[in-house]
């Protein structure tokens, strides 16, 4: 287990999720945004190392929630069904690509509240249910590179999303419906069906690889 921010001995391996399950219960879900990636151990060397560029620009730039900073924040919902064999994912006209759901902070720190909010706006979905993990409810990080684009009609410039995904689960008899600004289709997937709907081998192989290995692991607490 791990809860050194928040006083609880213990011990806790970064790769070791079943240690992460025991303690959930005690982390606050609304913990700040900041204290939660404090608190949050990376399981990869890719998570340590995007970790460590979010707590420099949550200490130095005040602008890092909202689209203004070339570095701001993002949240993502990575939705599982009850018995963690399939996700949802939404055909993305930016990316052109099948790919998770997220959004931008737009000024609000509570990043599991945006996540959820992007849910429902692209999917449909309204009654899903964050999981409950330690750090906050926080499943993962990841530092994402978005190259510059056309968005209604103005271009954005490049820039990097700071994201932290949340576990949801959902039921598949939701009603799910498309956002025609945003994404073209919305469906649920079994997880391996997931990774090879993307088209994206860097988000494939290095970001929903380990959220299907991590569904995987928690499958016997959603």
């Amino acid at each position: 287990m791990r809860r050194g921010p928040l006083g609880m001995a213990a011990t806790f391996h970064p790769n070791n999720l079943a240690a992460r399950r025991t303690t959930r219960i005690c982390y606050p879900r609304r913990m700040d945004i900041a204290d939660a990636i404090r608190a949050y151990q990376p399981t990869n060397e890719q998570e340590a190392a995007d970790r460590r560029i979010m707590l420099e620009q949550l200490a130095s730039d005040p602008a890092c929630f909202e689209r203004t900073s070339p570095r701001h924040f993002t949240a993502s919902a990575w939705t599982v069904d009850p018995s963690g064999t399939q996700t949802i994912m939404a055909y993305h006209k930016i990316y052109d690509s099948w790919a998770w759901i997220g959004g931008h902070a737009d000024g609000e720190r509570d990043l599991a509240a945006v996540a959820l909010r992007e849910l429902r706006e692209e999917t449909g979905v309204v009654n899903a249910r964050l999981v409950e993990l330690p750090a906050g409810g926080i499943l993962s990080l990841e530092a994402l590179t978005v190259d510059g684009h056309e968005k209604r009609g103005a271009y954005v410039s490049s820039h990097i999303h700071l994201n932290v995904t949340y576990l949801f689960v959902a039921a598949p008899d939701d009603e799910l419906r498309v956002k025609p600004d945003e994404n073209s289709g919305v469906r649920w997937f079994s997880l391996e069906g997931a990774l090879a709907a993307s088209t994206e081998p860097w988000m494939r192989n290095r970001i929903y690889r380990k959220l299907v290995a991590r569904t995987v692991e928690l499958r016997g607490e959603l």
